[in-house]
């Protein structure tokens, strides 16, 4: 006789709002202990984008959620390798050092914790078996640019013999070419960012040997992924799990049902949801934060489900042309109070930091606005703020009030 599962848990949209607001670091105390490597790590992936306004992305989310660490010491904690055993000795030029992270195809471009390596092996083995990187390369590059790096040690790609020389793929040189491919089979690893180049280091140098290994199978990449998915989500549909390190296949559904998430009903939600059931074991409380998000913030990358948790629709219009803006090229929603009250499109004129627009969601917004602008602005070494377009003209002046008064 077959037993029936048990019937699904019920949360509220209210709960499961403050449920993803715990799971992301923002509602209780900073965790500063753990800083930004904690910050990684309880997230899983933190996206990378070259647009830089305010900061790059990478470092506005670890501010989100500890406020004004310093900007060099978000790098560090990212890239800066702490020490390890010494024997036995390292080949020449290895890494003296073990890693705390890698750079590696996640949501998309993320800087992803070190001991999650063996669990895209997955996605090393896809790469390999895709047709499309084994073309356009001539005889003996490959081979040579893994040979440099064994000699040499890390390297960017313009040290391998320049980055950009015309070539068919985004105007990339044979060697970068060549480094990107060894990059995706995992070969070679991004251990770091050099006046924002990547540096390229051999995995075999590069990954700590307990961890270098692609002996997990897809079922078993993607099971931990979900599962740290859904950690990351608190709670989640298929859709969000799947969008969250951007996993794929036949056997998804099984995989979600073997990861340990608790299956769940989010009152307003039209499809089935998970849980992590550690989400479920106590009521989320404490303090929230106010703060602004950048647009590639992990509590937000997913449009559909900003809008179903928060009722926000959030789109990022840097790709968009600019007459068809609608709040401008980098706009940053404002959380506040376990809600998003609204945007802004910051931009920086020395040491003016710049609302060059403002959305606000009626005046309660304006106190948190004025506020997130005043931290931000000193977190970047801003001295002023200054107030342009407010989308409700009627709001403007009590927003440059509240900024000018701090």
């Amino acid at each position: 006789m077959t037993t029936a599962p048990p019937p699904a848990i019920e949360l509220s949209a209210d709960e499961a709002r403050r449920i993803a607001l715990r799971a992301q670091g923002f509602i209780g105390a900073p965790d500063r202990r753990a800083g930004v490597r904690g910050v990684l790590r309880h997230l899983g992936a933190v996206q990378l984008d070259t647009i830089s306004v305010l900061a790059r992305s990478h470092e506005l989310v670890p501010y989100a959620r500890l406020g004004a660490v310093g900007r060099k010491a978000v790098e560090d904690a990212y890239w800066t390798h702490a020490p390890t055993d010494p024997t036995p000795a390292p080949a020449a030029g290895a890494a003296a050092h073990r890693p705390h992270a890698f750079e590696y195809w996640s949501h998309a471009a993320c800087v992803l914790p070190v001991e999650e390596w063996p669990h895209f092996a997955f996605r090393r083995r896809s790469y390999r078996a895709s047709p499309h990187w084994y073309h356009d390369l001539p005889d003996g590059v490959y081979e040579t640019v893994i040979k440099q790096l064994r000699t040499e040690g890390p390297l960017t790609a313009t040290e391998l013999g320049g980055a950009k020389n015309g070539g068919p793929w985004w105007d990339w040189s044979a060697a970068k070419v060549a480094v990107e491919r060894a990059l995706m089979f995992g070969e070679v690893v991004c251990t770091g960012r050099r006046s924002w180049k990547r540096v390229y280091d051999l995995a075999e140098r590069a990954i700590p040997g307990d961890l270098l290994h692609d002996s997990l199978d897809d079922a078993e990449c993607q099971r931990r992924l979900v599962r740290l998915a859904g950690r990351s989500l608190g709670v989640g549909t298929r859709a969000d799990l799947a969008d969250y390190h951007r996993l794929k296949g036949e056997h998804f559904d099984a995989v979600v049902a073997d990861s340990g998430l608790v299956p769940v009903k989010v009152e307003g939600w039209a499809k089935p949801a998970w849980a992590d059931p550690q989400a479920l074991e106590s009521v989320p409380r404490g303090h929230h934060r106010t703060t602004l998000l950048s647009p590639f913030d992990s509590l937000i990358w997913e449009r559909a489900r900003t809008e179903r948790i928060f009722g926000f629709t959030h789109r990022l219009e840097a790709y968009v042309p600019k007459p068809k803006r609608v709040y401008g090229y980098f706009a940053m929603p404002l959380l506040s109070g376990g809600r998003l009250l609204g945007r802004v499109d910051p931009a920086r004129e020395g040491k003016t930091l710049v609302a060059k627009q403002v959305s606000l969601e009626g005046p309660k917004a304006v106190g948190p606005m004025a506020q997130a602008l005043l931290e931000a602005a000193e977190w970047v070494g801003c001295t002023d703020v200054r107030v342009e377009r407010v989308d409700a003209p009627e709001l403007r002046d009590a927003l440059a009030a509240a900024v000018a008064t701090g």
